[in-house]
């Protein structure tokens, strides 16, 4: 058993009521969380702790480390997988986090499920639903498995036990703010229940190899409640992301000590639960048997997915001085710097009208590659005139008017032709756009005065 000595400095210790941090002298604002007013003297010693006599378990050479008890375990979620790098790694804790209402636990529902059709314990800990809730939900999405342990708890401790208890193989905590510890001061949801909360079911985790989602709560600005040492804690941080009137939801993995954080994974949220989307393209694009002015079809990368989207612009004669500019789905000033490059660099009327610019299926478009098409939809309404059938186009458009490449061309070009399309207008590139598909049309322009001279006359 190791030893620990430690040594006190005679000096007070003051304290943090929010978030537990220490210091020796009294200070006005909190270090930590950046409170004020919350530093008290304890009245106790900061200990300082000395190096331990006896070590439980002597390091080992790297060579000698056994890697096959990391390997991936597939969760039964193709999507899930694909944005964790091929399933969850034993041991390894995953923190979730999403806006309420996204389907955060109707997902790890789902995946409890799952993963315990395939002769694995699986316990769920839910601090904000009772276990008849849980077990109506399992019902109605037909996540209902043998295997499948629920327990309605809020104290750290009691789950803890019954994580001894039942020894899961997986473990999901639902959240990790609505835990709180009996030897930590401060409500549950606080700075410091949540690190004590972080840091105990942690080291469960690794002590028994026990793979944790933790379902964690976000703010108003999005980012994820609580201390920012719990994003550093654990091993994977994903957001999950969704309209409260679309069916999308976009799974990302913004931190991934096992694989790749620039994928996403698509789901469907209906009646029904929650399904993986592996072709969600057709949700972005408009079904109309005649072609319609104003509309362009563009190919928008979502991490190294490719995903047609389609954008729609009106346009129609101001009865005001100050005309109007409306958008959906796209960033409101790139649009209006588009608007301004029509107008001075292609020649293209539009200060008098009311310009309107949304794109379909309620989907947000934040890459700069999304210009061109944006810019041949405004033309387009402009013009009254419907760009070709079966055409994408792609491309940044600078303040010159020039279109700059953007990465991913024949993999955007790939994804149109598997779809169906047939022509595509991308930016030049002085490596060319790659092998082109046999039967498809590829025209590399170089300023926006080419596409629409190409594609609008």
């Amino acid at each position: 058993m190791a030893t620990k000595t430690s040594r006190a400095s005679k000096a007070p210790a003051y304290k943090c009521a929010e978030c537990g941090w220490t210091t020796v002298k009294w200070v006005g604002r909190c270090g930590e969380c950046q409170a004020w007013g919350t530093v008290e003297e304890t009245g106790t010693a900061v200990a300082r702790t000395t190096a331990a006599t006896t070590v439980v378990e002597p390091a080992r050479r790297i060579a000698e480390v056994d890697a096959t008890t990391a390997a991936f375990l597939p969760t039964g979620v193709a999507e899930l997988d694909r944005v964790l790098g091929g399933g969850l790694v034993p041991g390894a804790v995953i923190l979730l986090a999403g806006e309420p209402g996204v389907g955060k636990s109707t997902l790890l529902l789902d995946v409890a499920a799952k993963f315990a059709r395939t002769a694995q314990d699986v316990l769920y800990v839910t601090g904000e639903e009772s276990a008849a809730q849980v077990k109506l939900r399992a019902e109605r999405i037909d996540a209902v498995a043998e295997s499948l342990y629920l327990s309605a708890e809020t104290d750290l401790g009691q789950a803890l036990g019954q994580v001894e208890k039942i020894e899961p193989r997986l473990l999901i905590v639902d959240s990790v703010q609505t835990l709180s510890s009996a030897d930590v001061d401060g409500s549950a949801g606080g700075v410091s229940q949540v690190r004590e909360v972080a840091a105990s079911i942690i080291a469960a985790a690794k002590r028994r190899n026990m793979t944790t989602l933790l379902v964690g709560h976000v703010t108003k600005d999005g980012s994820i409640a609580g201390p920012r040492l719990l994003e550093h804690l654990v091993d994977v941080v994903c957001q999950f992301e969704g309209e409260r009137h679309s069916r999308l939801r976009l799974l990302r993995a913004v931190k991934n000590r096992y694989g790749p954080t620039d994928d996403v994974g698509c789901f469907d949220l209906n009646e029904n639960g929650i399904e993986g989307l592996t072709d969600p393209s057709g949700l972005f694009v408009s079904r109309t048997k005649d072609p319609v002015s104003g509309t362009c079809i563009t190919v928008t990368m979502e991490g190294r997915r490719p995903l047609l989207a389609e954008v729609q612009s009106l346009l129609a004669e101001s009865p005001n001085s100050q005309p109007r500019r409306a958008t959906s789905g796209l960033d409101s000033s790139r649009v209006s710097m588009l608007l301004a490059v029509l107008q001075q660099r292609a020649g293209t009327q539009l200060h008098k009208d009311d310009s309107y610019v949304a794109t379909v299926g309620g989907v947000k478009l934040s890459e700069p590659a999304t210009d061109l098409a944006v810019a041949l939809a405004v033309a387009s309404a402009k013009a009254r005139k419907p760009l070709p059938v079966r055409l994408i186009a792609f491309g940044e458009v600078g303040l010159a008017g020039e279109v700059r490449p953007v990465p991913g061309i024949n993999q955007r070009i790939q994804e149109a032709h598997r779809l169906g399309f047939t022509h595509a207008v991308v930016p030049a590139s002085h490596t060319g756009p790659g092998p082109v598909p046999s039967g498809f049309s590829v025209r590399e322009v170089e300023h926006l005065t080419e596409a629409l001279s190409l594609l609008i006359g």
